[in-house]
């Protein structure tokens, strides 16, 4: 087997911090409630759709495991 190299790692480079831009523009993005109003109609369908096959299918493998034993 051979031995395992050691690479040699560089020091961590300093780094600069940057002065903010400005600090009103992220209150201004959320300074109107109104704008942002998603419809989430069809993503709660998908989810009650998942639900009843997952529960359609517990109950087909509880009725089998019934017959199968």
């Amino acid at each position: 087997m051979s031995k395992k190299e050691k690479r040699q790692v560089s020091p961590p480079t300093p780094r600069r911090e940057t002065p903010l831009k400005s600090q009103a523009a992220p209150a201004s993005r959320y300074s109107s409630s109104g704008e942002f109003n998603p419809d989430y109609s069809h993503v709660k369908k998908d989810l009650k759709r998942i639900g009843m096959l997952a529960a359609s299918f517990f109950v087909v493998l509880i009725v089998l495991s019934f017959f199968l034993r």
